[in-house]
């Protein structure tokens, strides 16, 4: 019963009613989308429930997210992703599948998206087609208009739970083991330097944010991130920073490179970088080896060697100096490379926990003192659940002096 072309006859019903260009309160809205329904499905067999669904799909078409609001309200639902106005794929307890309903047309799809952006005081049209958002509860927009997406606008949702996961929640769902989240718990509170790599979608946001959630609740933290996506709910003395895009003019940008300058006049206990992807990593490297201890960020990759290697590549991006130089400067900044991994049977997992012990021959070392090892999957097929296990690889942690400056105990687990 549920069709866009029945919500786009009750669109015109409701539009004709009411006067879209005054203040219409949410509650006149909602009658008249109610009695626009009630009045199509006399006579009709249609059940409470479907009259209900109607009533909400058509209130959300003018106030809501339009089709989308039901996915953002469904919490199973963790990616939403939309090619053009007639196609949209979702990600639900980690599998894709396509949406059946679509949007009435590329002209509302548009309307929702200058909606959105302008909800964050961002800007997107032809010259500017690329920008990253956020909705009001959090969830990461990015969006990418024509003539750079030749099938229409697109859109992706990646969607964060109402209450962020602790490390204790994150065990629970077997992404990392107990020891192991004792021991960042641990790593934490001792203030080392922790960095966080991973594929797309490996949960890099969701683990800074539980090791965040570890943070004294005494410290001065600042946030850095181009779209706030960190929920950083324990600390009262926090300061949340986030990018800006160039006007229409060119002018007014305000990257990660500037906010982590001016993040070191705020006085911060810790600085947290949700996402180094460039010559910010540079920049980075410079506050962590200033003294501002127990920071943390993330970045892609895919192992922690490999997170090393693309430092590497960022930091010389934005400094003319020798290879051993940045190297050194990597080794002495980060102490600890957690990371993750979404494996075969779509969970995601921390799969290396790796302590940078220096720097020897010219290269960055690394003592893994986490690994995952897996031990085949409970059925035969790619659908079954992986069954490997987080281990401790025996190595003992080498910088204790942090350990020992906290006055904490050794260490469990490494």
């Amino acid at each position: 019963m549920l069709t866009e072309q029945l919500v786009l006859q009750l669109k015109h019903t409701v539009k004709r009613r009411i006067d879209m260009n005054g203040s219409l309160s949410d509650e006149a809205l909602w009658n008249a989308s109610e009695n626009a329904v009630f009045e199509w499905c006399a006579g009709k067999s249609v059940t409470a429930a479907d009259k209900a669904a109607l009533v909400r799909r058509l209130f959300h078409s003018f106030r809501g997210l339009d089709v989308l609001q039901p996915l953002i309200d469904d919490p199973d639902v963790t990616e939403i992703m939309i090619n053009g106005y007639r196609n949209i794929f979702i990600e639900r307890q980690g599998r894709l599948m396509q949406w059946p309903a679509s949007f009435e047309s590329e002209e509302r799809l548009h309307d929702l998206i200058q909606t959105i952006v302008a909800g964050v005081n961002r800007t997107v049209n032809e010259s500017s087609p690329i920008v990253d958002a956020r909705l009001r509860d959090g969830s990461r927009v990015h969006v990418v208009l024509p003539p750079v997406s030749l099938a229409g606008p697109s859109l992706t949702i990646r969607k964060f739970p109402d209450k962020p996961f602790d490390l204790d929640a994150l065990v629970h769902l077997g992404s990392v083991t107990v020891d192991a989240a004792n021991l960042l718990r641990q790593l934490v509170a001792a203030k080392y330097n922790i960095f966080v790599s991973g594929g797309t979608g490996s949960g890099k946001t969701t683990l800074l944010n539980a090791l965040s959630g570890c943070i004294p609740e005494d410290e001065r933290v600042i946030t850095i991130e181009d779209s706030a996506e960190l929920q950083i709910r324990n600390i009262p003395n926090l300061v949340s920073l986030e990018t800006r895009n160039a006007s229409t003019e060119g002018k007014g940008e305000i990257t990660i490179r500037e906010l982590i300058r001016a993040s070191l006049r705020m006085r911060p206990n810790r600085i947290i970088i949700g996402e180094v992807r460039g010559a910010e990593a540079f920049d980075m490297l410079q506050a962590l080896n200033t003294g501002h201890d127990g920071s943390m960020s993330t970045g892609h990759a895919n192992s922690a060697h490999d997170m090393v290697s693309r430092l590497e590549t960022m930091a010389l991006s934005a400094a003319a100096l020798p290879l051993p130089v940045i190297r050194q400067q990597i080794a002495s900044a980060i102490d600890i490379i957690v990371h993750l991994s979404r494996l075969r049977d779509r969970t995601r997992r921390v799969t290396e926990i790796c302590e940078v012990t220096g720097v020897r021959d010219g290269e960055v070392l690394l003592s893994p003192l986490y690994r995952f090892e897996e031990r085949g999957e409970r059925s035969s097929d790619w659908s079954g659940s992986e069954t490997g296990v987080l281990v401790s690889t025996g190595n003992s942690l080498t910088r204790i002096y942090k350990q020992k400056m906290a006055g904490l105990p050794p260490m469990a687990g490494a």
